[in-house]
């Protein structure tokens, strides 16, 4: 080869190429590595600051961004929820911004996580007399679905007993990938969807997985929408188990669909963006069953877009969390937001397990494919066939196939999802599996449509499956066929994933307000994956059975769509407080509702007023009213400043200095009383409550499940001669000196004799 040879003068240009290329590769570097230390951050400002040189809010919102990033620019921008808009800034640019005359808060973006029939009939919402005269006036409310979008193909969206849409609402259906204007009716009134928070974090979403549009990819955010206002559908089913008419609770109300959440999450400048839009579309009820983490309200963008909500008039249920059966795991607790918990039904879908020693064990199971043979076969346990440090839980790759093949594997619950690890067994070469709970799951059995022969079993029968196979030289066993089985009893209890009280962020609040069905719920499904959810399950079905408090949130956000149009004059505080003091803790029998994590009583921390009841909530007798001035109030004893408060409640106030404001005087349907503990305390708490039936006097009982604190009230009778009419009592405790963390329960009712309203009590020693 021959060699060529440069002067060098003729070197000169090269050498200022080369040189140019490594300046714009090191800017292009360093504008990357700026890109990648930037993330999406709400940037919440008081808008009537506004300085007088901008003639509208939109230019100082693009002034202030501008001031701190040339290149930025905004994701969203909002207007009802807060004040302010979202972008993506490094964290310097955010503490700049955050300086600037006006801007109340920088709150970074965070990634939320969704809380993943026969419920009609067991909430006796049947053929009542009681609701029949509220169908038409249900048909004007509204309900908006915060998830993952709807699948508006199913029957669960059939308007063909509705009339004209309301003529309030504002919505609009958004046109998109897979989802076209046809896609809306009258019963699907509205379908928005936002992305630019999730995008902004994790990229272009990929539409080969997922629709850029409302429609529902995962099936959580249908369901949700099915279960809290779905048409009737005869003969629903969800592979045979749990046949019958599925209905949502509030069947005849319209549907706002606002997809804020991903098949990788839901970011909260997202979520806000589709709280915002809702507002102005004019709503009624908003569902969300969605949680992310614990903080301050000024703080808490959920909280903040549910206080701007509630001044609208619009109800707000949120589920509490899956982080049961943990103390103090609750999420969503803010006074203006409903909190719901989960129990079960009294549906459940058996299947027996027979061991080699002719013992029987009853487990839980959707399965529908082939069944095994009646002949036992070779059992073993995952812990034993498994070549890796998870061992019992059956995890990907982790089962020997030469010691599986052809058995029945018995895997741990926990470490991955349930069905996943039948796959991992099937997989293997195994022919069955058994999912044992373990301590942390305790006797709590969740169905689920599994892709070989299984049963979900308790701790107790697990542990005794085990014993049997490290005792036993050949072990076998078989599973049998599922059924649906119903008025199984007790119902409801307490599920075990549900998170429980005291309130982490204000002790004083008692929290959650109450429990619904959450377990084992039927509801339209999407056509877009399996009922497990799972890459491999090429079923498709039109109704899937899940659990979670995401499918106890729009159960209640249904029947408070019932209460709403019974009773259009009611605030949403008035709807929460008839749900409350309507609810029972008890079952027929005078026995205490159960909690299957422990096998025992749950306490007020676990079901909060206790399991709803929709009829009773119709006619509660008394309610327990909040205003916005009495959220001022708890902001104030919050000891909040006054810009803690702007940035709450988009108000302008200032905690009057000569007025004591005190937790204990909130008009809350609850009582939670902190008493610090190394001496006597005595705490005075003051109710008012509005009389919404006819005139009558009520007289108070009192029920303590401690001898640590003597209660009294005054009055003790209170008379009502007319609706509306608010009439104020005082409850005083006296507590004893207990151990720190010490904890004590009581129930206070009133009654006219034909109402009960109820408000359980907690005590808190600190």
């Amino acid at each position: 080869m021959q060699s060529v040879n440069y002067s060098t003068e003729e070197m000169k240009p090269l050498k200022i190429k080369v040189a140019a290329i490594v300046v714009a590769l090191s800017l292009c570097y360093a504008c990357v590595i700026a890109e990648q230390a930037k993330r999406t951050y709400i940037v919440h400002i008081d808008k009537s600051n506004m300085p007088e040189r901008f003639t509208h809010h939109s230019l100082w919102y693009d002034s202030s961004l501008k001031s701190v990033s040339k290149s930025a620019s905004m994701l969203y921008t909002y207007e009802n929820v807060i004040h302010g808009y979202s972008a993506r800034l490094t964290p310097e640019e955010a503490e700049s911004l955050g300086k600037q005359s006006g801007v109340l808060s920088v709150l970074p973006d965070v990634r939320y996580e969704l809380h993943t029939t026969r419920t009609p009939e067991f909430l006796g919402l049947g053929n009542n007399s009681a609701l029949i005269s509220t169908t038409a006036s249900t048909s004007e409310v509204i309900v908006g679905i915060l998830d993952t979008g709807v699948w508006p193909e199913l029957k669960s969206f059939d308007d063909s007993e509705l009339g004209p849409v309301p003529s309030g609402w504002k919505g609009k259906c958004e046109v998109g990938q897979n989802f076209s204007s046809s896609s809306c009716n009258k019963k699907l009134i509205g379908a928005r969807y936002y992305l630019q928070g999730y995008e902004a974090a994790l990229g272009p979403i990929d539409e080969t997985m997922e629709s850029k549009s409302p429609r529902d990819d995962d099936g959580h955010g249908t369901h949700t929408a099915t279960t809290a206002a779905g048409s009737a559908v005869p003969n629903a089913n969800l592979l045979g188990y749990a046949s019958g008419t599925a209905r949502g609770m509030a069947s005849h109300a319209r549907v706002a669909i606002y997809k804020v959440c991903w098949l990788n999450g839901c970011f909260i400048s997202d979520i806000t963006a589709g709280m915002d839009r809702a507002i102005a579309d004019g709503v009624d009820i908003m569902s969300m069953s969605i949680g992310g983490h614990i903080t301050e309200y000024y703080l808490d963008i959920i909280a903040i877009g549910a206080f701007t909500a509630a001044a609208h008039g619009i109800f707000v249920s949120c589920s509490a969390g899956n982080e049961g059966p943990e103390a103090g795991s609750l999420l969503n607790v803010a006074p203006w937001i409903t909190t719901v918990g989960a129990g079960t039904l009294d549906r459940d879908f058996p299947a027996s397990i027979t061991l080699g020693n002719n013992m029987r064990y009853t487990g839980v199971t959707l399965y529908n494919g082939k069944q095994l043979s009646n002949s036992t076969v070779p059992l073993v346990y995952g812990g034993s066939v498994s070549n890796s440090s998870s061992r019992s839980l059956c995890m990907d790759g982790s089962l020997i196939p030469e010691k599986v093949r052809g058995k029945i594997v018995v895997c741990d619950r926990g470490g991955s999802d349930r069905v996943e690890k039948g796959v991992v067994v099937k997989a293997a070469g195994g022919v069955g599996m058994i999912l044992a709970n373990t301590l942390n799951f305790g006797e709590e059995l969740l169905a689920d449509a599994h892709l070989l022969p299984s049963a979900a079993v308790g701790q107790i029968a697990g542990d005794s499956i085990k014993k049997y196979i490290s005792s036993d030289p050949n072990p076998t066993a078989t599973i049998g066929p599922g059924t649906t089985m119903l008025g199984v009893q007790p119902s409801p209890v307490v599920a075990a994933f549900s998170s429980r009280g005291p309130n982490p962020v204000t002790p004083a609040i008692f929290k959650p307000d109450i429990i619904a069905p959450g377990v084992n719920i039927l509801a339209g499904w999407t056509g877009e994956v399996g009922p497990t959810g799972l890459a491999i399950d090429q079923r498709h079905v039109n109704f899937n059975i899940v659990s979670g408090t995401s499918m106890s949130c729009p159960h209640v956000s249904g029947l408070a769509a019932i209460l709403r149009a019974a009773h259009p004059e009611w605030s949403p505080a008035a709807i929460k407080s008839a749900l409350m003091t309507t609810a029972y803790s008890t079952y027929p029998n005078g026995e205490k509702i159960k909690d299957v994590a422990t096998g025992g009583p749950a306490t007020p921390f676990d079901y909060g007023a206790g399991h709803v009841d929709p009829i009773a909530a119709l006619d509660p007798g008394l309610i327990y009213d909040t205003t916005i001035d009495d959220y001022l109030g708890f902001l104030c004893a919050l000891n909040y400043t006054s810009s803690q408060i702007k940035a709450t409640t988009q108000t302008n106030f200032t905690c009057q200095k000569s007025k004591k404001y005190t937790l204990g005087d909130f008009n809350y349907p609850s009582f939670s009383v902190p008493f610090q503990t190394g001496s006597r305390s005595t705490v005075k708490y003051t109710r008012t409550i509005t009389n919404v039936g006819v005139p009558a006097t009520y007289k108070i009982s009192l029920y303590s499940q401690t001898q640590a604190v003597k209660m009294s009230v005054v009055p003790a009778i209170l008379s009502f001669s007319a609706q509306y009419e608010k009439q104020s009592y005082t409850v005083t405790f006296r507590a004893i000196s207990m151990p720190p963390g010490s904890t004590g329960f009581a129930r206070l009712e009133w009654s006219d004799g034909k109402h009960i309203v109820r408000s359980p009590i907690a005590y808190i020693w600190t």
